[in-house]
């Protein structure tokens, strides 16, 4: 017997996150190398490192993880500069000395009010660039206002959205979700909804990742909807069985940011074979 084919990757991230840059292009060039690249769905989801920040830290942000996690300014800097590397590997201008933290809430809003209008992948790549790329403070309502026009949102609708607190409920519900299911560092891909691979993993695992659950997909069922307390495709489909078992269980291999790891700036170089998981 032969099951439908068609892999989803569902993907948490921060837009305050070098690693979710970085991860994001990551993806990009494994699926522009995937012979069925247009059977593979993506959706990303919302993932703050810091839900209390201040909509726009005064301080460095290199400073401001060193002195957080213990590690001097220098080790910080060094960090950075490799990852500034690997950045430009992949067409990435990673300007981390330009970096300004602060709260992404805002901006996840912003990106869930773009995907209502199907402008999501162009009001994301334009904010994520000005704070990767052109030091701009995201948490700044008048910085997120600016770069939603340029990428072709109404400046009305813009300052109507962060004047109140439309799509919040979307990012908490995100995040909610990545709890739920034992997700607290990004970037975190769930191919399928039963496979982690954490971190901003190189472009040929991730790619070797989505090869084999794709040659899965003609042999098991599909997954059903209805556990992990959310059913009927609510939660984005990221929930049930399959995923609420083996993501939580991936290995932290690879770079990314939260819980365990320095908010954004460790984590080992690279990864030498797939963190995927199942039962």
């Amino acid at each position: 017997m032969t099951y439908p084919r068609g892999v989803r990757i569902d993907v948490w991230s921060d837009i305050l996150c070098p690693f979710c840059h970085l991860g994001r292009r990551h993806l990009q060039l494994a699926l522009e190398q995937f012979e069925h690249a247009d059977e593979i769905g993506v959706v990303w989801h919302s993932f703050q490192l810091d839900r209390n920040a201040p909509a726009v830290l005064d301080t460095p942000q290199v400073d401001r993880v060193a002195e957080k996690y213990g590690t001097s300014p220098e080790q910080m800097r060094a960090q950075h500069t490799r990852m500034a590397e690997d950045a430009a590997a992949v067409g990435l201008d990673f300007q981390w000395e330009r970096l300004v933290g602060g709260n992404s809430y805002d901006a996840h809003r912003l990106v869930h009010y773009a995907r209502s209008v199907d402008l999501e992948d162009v009001v994301t790549d334009r904010v994520m660039r000005a704070w990767y790329s052109e030091g701009a403070a995201i948490g700044d309502p008048e910085t997120l206002v600016r770069l939603a026009v340029e990428a072709g949102l109404d400046e009305a609708a813009v300052r109507g959205l962060l004047e109140g607190d439309d799509f919040g409920i979307d990012v908490r519900t995100d995040e909610a979700l990545a709890a739920q299911i034992g997700i607290s560092s990004v970037p975190m891909f769930v191919l399928d909804q039963k496979y982690g691979v954490a971190g901003a993993q190189p472009v040929d695992v991730l790619l070797q990742s989505i090869r084999q659950v794709w040659d899965l997909q003609g042999t098991e069922p599909e997954v059903a909807t209805g556990g992990g307390g959310c059913g009927g495709g609510c939660c984005g489909g990221a929930c049930g069985s399959g995923a609420e078992e083996t993501a939580a269980e991936a290995p932290a291999g690879g770079c990314g940011c939260g819980a365990g790891g320095c908010g954004g700036v460790c984590g080992p170089e690279t990864a030498d074979e797939p963190v995927t998981s199942a039962r």
